[in-house]
This record gives C-alpha cells, sequence and structure tokens, in this order.
C-alpha cells in the first residue's frame, strides 16, 4: 500500500509505460495536472482482517483516503474518468456489512467534486462463500459473489462509448430478430418501438460485469514461480480494467494505476495501445510484474476465461429449488437470528 515516504524511482519501462517502485502520492504529485485520461485501480480494502499487502481498517479508511482523492482530481483531465474497485466487508464479529465503500463514494462526489457516471457490479462466479462463519457454518447469510465498482469523472460527460465493449446476442434476441416483433406497450408501461427489432450486430451490456478470477496457469504465475516470488494474493483479472480501458479512452492516452500490484493494468494499456504509469510500494511484486512485459510480443491479443456453451455467463433463478421442498416441512428459523452456533452444520 502506497502511504510510505520512501522515495520513489523507476523500476521497469516500456515504449509505453513506466513501473515506479515506492510512494504512489510522491509521483502523483509530480505528475502534471489534468494529465490523466484514466484513473483505473484496485485500492486495499477496508478489510477486517490485515493481509500481506496492507490495508485499512474501516474506522480510518476515508481519512487514509482523502489525499489519494485530491490527487486524482487533480491529475484528470476535465473529460477523464476515475474507475475505483472495491470489494464489501462485513463488520467485526457480526453478520453485517459494512458500509465504507458507500461513505467512501459519497465523500468523493459531496466533498471532491466527482460525479458518479455509473455504477458497476463485477460478478465473479468462481468467488469462495466467505466468511465461512456466517455462510457455512451457522447458514445465516449468503456468499458475498460481487465487487463495487465506482466510475467518476469530474464532469457529467466524460468521454465514453459503449460501443467499445458490446457483448454478442442472446439466443433468445437471436430468435426475437429472426422471427421479428411486434411493437407494443409492455405492462410494465415501456413502449418497446419497431427500433427494437433492428439487428444492429451486438447487445449493448449491462453494468453486471461477469469475470471469474480463476487464473492459474498464466505467464505471470509461471514467472512468479521461475524467479521464486510469491504472486500478489488480490490481482483483479485483466478483463476488469480491459473493459473500462477500451470504454473510455484512446490509443495514446494515459493511464495511472496508483495501486499496481502486479501492473494488469499496465499489462493491458501496454497491450491496447495506451500510455501508463503503474506504482507500487512492494518489491516482491514488482519483481513479479516484470514478467508481464518480456513476452508482450507473444502474447495473445485478448485472453478470455472459459465460457458456457452460448458465450454467457448464468445466476440461477433464485426458484429453482423451492418447490423442491414440501411445505411446512422447513426447519423453523432460529429465533436469535443465529446468535447461538449449531453444534452440527446442517445441510
Amino acid at each position: 500500500m502506497a502511504t510510505s515516504k520512501q522515495q520513489s524511482v523507476v523500476y521497469y519501462k516500456t515504449s509505453l509505460g513506466h513501473i515506479y517502485h515506492g510512494d504512489s502520492l510522491e509521483v502523483m504529485k509530480a505528475t502534471k495536472s489534468a494529465s490523466i485520461a484514466l484513473v483505473m485501480t484496485s485500492p486495499p480494502f477496508a478489510l477486517t482482517r490485515k493481509k500481506d499487502y496492507g490495508n485499512e481498517q474501516e474506522d480510518d479508511y476515508l481519512e487514509w483516503f482523502r489525499c489519494f482523492a485530491k490527487q486524482f482530481h487533480r491529475i484528470l483531465k476535465n473529460d477523464g474518468s476515475l474507475v475505483i474497485d472495491l470489494g464489501g466487508a462485513w463488520k467485526p464479529g457480526v453478520p453485517v456489512r459494512s458500509l465504507y465503500h458507500f461513505k467512501l463514494l459519497i465523500m468523493l462526489c459531496e466533498e471532491y467534486g466527482f460525479y458518479l457516471a455509473q455504477e458497476f457490479y463485477w460478478w465473479n462466479p468462481s468467488k469462495l462463500p466467505t466468511p465461512a462463519e456466517w455462510v457455512n457454518v451457522r447458514r445465516i447469510r449468503v456468499k458475498d459473489g460481487v465487487n463495487t465498482v465506482w466510475w467518476l469523472s469530474k464532469t457529467p460527460w466524460p468521454r465514453a462509448s459503449n460501443r467499445r465493449v458490446l457483448q454478442p446476442y442472446s439466443d433468445s434476441m437471436k430468435t426475437l430478430l429472426s422471427n421479428g416483433y411486434k411493437p407494443m406497450l409492455r405492462p410494465s408501461g415501456h413502449d418497446i418501438s419497431d427500433k427494437f427489432s433492428i439487428n444492429n450486430g451486438a447487445a449493448i451490456p449491462p453494468n453486471l460485469i461477469a469475470i471469474p478470477n480463476t487464473e492459474s496457469n498464466s505467464s505471470y504465475l509461471r514467472y512468479c514461480k521461475e524467479i521464486g516470488v510469491k504472486a500478489h494474493p488480490a490481482r483483479f483479472p485483466a478483463a476488469l480494467p480491459e473493459y473500462f480501458v477500451r470504454m473510455v479512452t484512446d490509443p495514446g492516452d494515459l493511464i495511472l494505476d496508483p495501486f499496481a500490484g502486479s501492473c494488469v493494468t499496465g499489462e493491458v494499456a501496454e497491450r491496447l495501445g495506451r500510455k501508463w504509469i503503474c506504482i507500487e510500494l512492494v518489491d516482491s511484486y514488482l519483481r513479479g510484474a516484470k514478467g508481464r512485459f518480456g513476452q508482450m510480443e507473444d502474447a495473445p491479443k485478448s485472453k478470455h476465461p472459459k465460457r458456457s456453451a452460448d458465450g454467457y455467463y448464468r445466476i440461477p433463478h433464485p426458484g429453482l429449488l423451492w418447490n423442491e421442498r414440501v411445505e411446512g416441512d422447513e426447519e423453523p428459523l432460529s429465533k436469535d437470528g443465529g446468535r447461538q452456533r449449531m453444534a452440527a452444520n446442517r445441510r
């Protein structure tokens, strides 16, 4: 976590970008005002448990973030974007959620002049069912499967185009386009015009981004193993920064990640022809990050995780098993809300 007063030095560079080893605030203070098209980052979360990469506790998180917020607003172009990936957190010892990431959003907008261009939710289908105590043992909560991704801007009109991130039509939409569609007023009150049946070649995506974080044998991990360093434990998948790099920047624009970790953002920017700056405090993470760029010429242009047969991840309908249970046969809810831990773990 970039809070040290350690002097920042260029650790590695390519024709398009630089990795700095040191304090991200120091690097940002030396960065020209209104020069960055996109700040794309995943800062340390306000987790209850301390992690190897460093993280602030919930109560101190907003104060810790203020100096970064000031620099983000200064270095961003007027039509630039700030995209922050934040995971949620639980209150220590009780099954209720922290509000730190919502408080941070409100602080950035109300105190530092940012606009919320749109909120996104990164759904990780492979996320583990944690915290185990509330989800697996007491069975009083469901697993937390999404991160919030705040897309912020200095004006209500940041540069962006959803044409850069279109998705294939679903099978049902293909059938509708093939068979035709009768314009009508839907029961919800929405008036669907005949333009709805025009085949535009692809679909506009929702603000739910489905990307599993299941990297297991990438060139980055192989490189870390070869040189004997520990891989960064909280990498986001390359497709997440790539989504926003494509949507809100042009080739040649400058992108910055102040909490770079293994420099996924830099790898994506390099591959897409954007200039970039990555900053990280932990030396071992940067030693591994170099492996993202050494074989860039041989790397595939785009990497995608395994997909379902029709190209979509599926969220099951919540009622799939409701009718499997006999009415009245369900175990009564615990009167204390799960406060007392049960002796046996029931299904």
